[in-house]
């Protein structure tokens, strides 16, 4: 490598080979440069250039990190724009280029791919967490663009995860999260392995230190042993396989990333000697056929373990990665798992889309073909099912949802493959094949037998949906979906079919609010069409039934609208702007008042000075969306979002309300009661270990009820106290992942006989 010497002598920088390389074939002239060695050498020298003088937190010349990024999109067969796009990625957002300069220098396609990975750190949000939203939201229609936007972006945060020491503890950690909670996903959406094990590592090394390092010692502490064990069984294989004609590429040892080794064990509750696949063997051969016979000799050579099977040749995942995977027991007794595959199968599992990006040859590298737009069919399900989600919070937790990795493959009648979550219902695969199916579901068959819509589906389950034009969704079937796309598709129909009476509630609480002259001016006042685009919706109407349905607070919208008729507005009591800023500075004082007194204490923000109680039919706990309902004679009932007792009740009787993040509890944290049904495989120990998992979580139980039957499950019904969502989820998750485990769900008011 030659090194790039920055403006202190002391701080150096690597040229890789590939780009020195680049670098003197544009010195020998154009002849011996090609135009896209070319492209290469100009983007290269111009982020020089404009990185002088910029400096890492490392202390590192700036350059350095365009250098790796484009380095890591070379090492995945990037093509030239692509790798032009990685030296140029930080040049909007760090200096004062545009992204119109950039396509006047190095054309549209490079254009775009900059543009898609440019964050929005130049303009201004009401949170944090808007920010990240507004960031992934581009980011997303960008890559439906072009895929390759999200290669780049991959590329830069991979980079970014290998030199994250250099940050304060704090950063690290968020950035940690939203790596492991975003990134890592969308590498193993795209089949790219490589990224995504190194940056589920380099996560957890930074969100869970201690438990990095156990598991990196656990690890180290055997490693000998177990590489001479793996070595001997890969001997016998490649002599038995060579022997009976099949060609192997390769026959190795495969070693199983940390964090994949961790979530086993926390899954499954075992200990480190209990999780076998910890380093596996994989076979690479020349053909689909081989594959199989390389199956039989290894069961015939190993003693194979039943149950431990998977096909993913046959019924590829959905990142189109394809493999045999058997267990099978070792020589020395251990338990040794195997991968099979071809040649172009390793490609893709190791480099995903990038193993087969493909454009037209219309010079035109944004347009991918009909083929590649197959394999992203869930990129486009995924921006139409966000695309109407306005709060950033939902917005986030149904991004990540969706991007977690399916684990249920199901059947159409006619044969087509459906990848759900697992846990999901016919309603779930009734939204996944698409909207208006899910909306005029009336009832499903699974394996040509009628079910209830909240049957968990499993792997190979053939299902049909029965429609009816005049069936509609149901508020219930949120408490049994799980799927991201389900439970906006039902709270977006429900928006939808209730938008006249959330515009009218809208427009009481503003009208209480601000006072009936105050609110006519503001409607048709050009603030408020600027606060409604500030909220991301299209119009004032559409805020109006986003306030309506509870998505945005009237303290928000009075916040925002204050600002601006202060900025703007000279108090002029013969105007109606003045009489609307007026009206906005005395409601903000009340709200100073009520936020210093009341909001400190209570639980419940929207009922200050009001009597109220938590709904006894769905038991709401914080984090979850809430809704007041007006009650006679005992003041605003709150209910869960999505509770079926809030369709019998009229409109005007609705409040928004939201929970309170600055509740200031003194001593134990506040709890709630929820109830939940567990459904188990049962034996002797079944309840106690599912009391440990409670108190793992300090959480509390105040009533459990056994249910058996000799020859069914068990059903285990708890009364539980809770403190939050993130907390029930959390230990939801824990039970769920027991191996007896069959279902767990929440119970409504009706189910428990109350």
């Amino acid at each position: 490598m030659n090194v790039l010497t920055a403006t202190k002598p002391q701080i150096k920088c690597a040229i890789p080979d590939w780009l020195q390389e680049c670098l003197n074939a544009k010195e020998d002239g154009p002849d011996a440069c090609p135009l896209e060695t070319a492209l290469i050498c100009k983007a290269f020298e111009f982020a020089y250039e404009l990185h002088q003088g910029q400096y890492r937190k490392s202390g590192e010349p700036y350059i350095c990190h365009p250098i790796a990024v484009a380095g890591l999109l070379k090492f995945l067969g990037g093509d030239s724009a692509t790798i032009a796009a990685g030296f140029l990625h930080d040049i909007v957002e760090d200096t004062e280029v545009t992204v119109e300069e950039i396509e006047q220098r190095f054309g549209s396609d490079v254009a775009l791919l900059v543009e898609g990975v440019t964050k929005l750190s130049k303009f201004n949000f009401s949170s944090k967490t808007e920010l990240q939203a507004e960031n992934f939201r581009r980011m997303f229609l960008a890559m439906a663009k072009d895929i390759r936007v999200i290669v780049v972006k991959l590329a830069d945060r991979l980079h970014n995860m290998r030199t994250l020491e250099h940050l304060r503890p704090e950063k690290q950690r968020n950035i940690a999260i939203e790596t492991r909670e975003i990134f890592a996903p969308l590498a193993n959406r795209l089949g790219i392995g490589r990224f995504k094990w190194e940056l589920e590592d380099l996560s957890f090394k930074y969100i869970e230190p201690e438990a990095y390092r156990k598991t990196q010692e656990l690890v180290a502490d055997k490693r000998a042993d177990r590489e001479a064990k793996l070595i001997e069984a890969t001997e016998i294989l490649r002599s038995r396989l060579e022997s009976s004609g099949i060609q192997c590429y390769e026959v190795s040892g495969r070693p199983k990333h940390l964090y994949g080794i961790y979530r086993k064990m926390e899954r499954r509750q075992k200990e480190f000697h209990e999780v076998y696949d910890v380093a596996g063997l994989r076979i690479i051969v020349n053909t689909n056929e081989e594959c199989y016979r390389a199956l039989a000799i290894v069961h015939d050579t190993f003693r194979p373990i039943p149950g431990r099977f998977k096909d993913y040749i046959g019924l590829p995942k959905p990142n189109r990665y394809q493999s045999l995977h058997t267990g099978v027991i070792g020589k020395s007794g251990r338990p040794v798992e195997v991968q099979i595959r071809t040649v172009e199968m390793h490609q893709i599992a190791e480099y995903g889309i990038a193993a087969h990006w493909k454009y037209k040859e219309t010079g035109s590298s944004n347009t991918q073909t009909s083929t590649d737009d197959e394999k992203f069919t869930w990129l486009r399900q995924l921006l139409e099912w966000q695309r109407d989600l306005q709060d950033a919070e939902e917005f986030l937790d149904s991004v990540k949802g969706d991007l977690f990795y399916e684990d249920v493959y199901v059947f159409t009648p006619e044969g087509d493959v459906i990848p759900l979550s697992h846990g999901a219902t016919p309603i779930d695969f009734a939204y996944r094949i698409h909207t208006e199916v899910g909306n005029h579901c009336m009832g499903a068959k699974v394996n040509e037998r009628m079910v209830t819509l909240d049957r968990p589906l499993k792997n190979g389950d053939i299902v049909e949906i029965l429609t009816n034009k005049n069936a509609h969704p149901s508020l219930d079937w949120l408490n049994f979906v799980v799927t991201g796309t389900a439970k906006n598709r039902i709270r977006q129909w429900y928006k939808r079919s209730h938008r006249e009476e959330n515009i009218a509630r809208a427009r009481d609480l503003l009208v209480k609010e601000l006072g009936k002259k105050s609110f006519d001016s503001l409607v048709k006042s050009e603030p408020m069409q600027i606060v409604a685009q500030r909220c991301n919706y299209n119009s004032v109407e559409d805020l109006l039934a986003g306030l309506g349905h509870g998505e945005v607070t009237v303290n928000q919208v009075v916040n925002r609208l204050r600002e601006l008729v202060k900025a703007a507005t000279p108090i002029d009591t013969d105007s109606e702007e003045s009489t609307l800023a007026v009206a906005l500075q005395k409601t903000t004082a009340a709200d100073r008042r009520s936020t210093s007194t009341d909001n400190k204490s209570s639980p419940i923000l929207g009922v200050e000075g009001l009597m109220y109680h938590l709904a006894g039919c769905c038991h709401p706990i914080p984090g979850e969306g809430i809704i007041g309902a007006v009650t006679r004679g005992r003041g605003i009932s709150i209910h869960r979002q999505g509770c079926t007792n809030l369709e019998s009740i009229p409109g005007e009787r609705l409040v928004p309300v939201s929970w309170n993040s600055n509740e200031k509890n003194a001593g134990r944290p506040q709890t709630y009661p929820v109830d939940i049904s567990i459904e188990a495989i049962d034996r002797v120990g079944l309840l106690k270990d599912v009391l440990s998992r409670l108190m793992d979580n300090n959480v509390n139980v105040r009533n459990a009820q056994v249910i058996t039957n000799p020859g069914k499950p068990a059903v285990i019904n708890l009364c539980i106290d809770i403190c939050d969502r993130e907390q029930f989820e959390r230990t939801c998750t824990q039970i769920k992942n027991m191996t007896d485990v069959l279902n767990l769900r929440r119970l409504s008011q009706v189910e428990i006989g109350i």
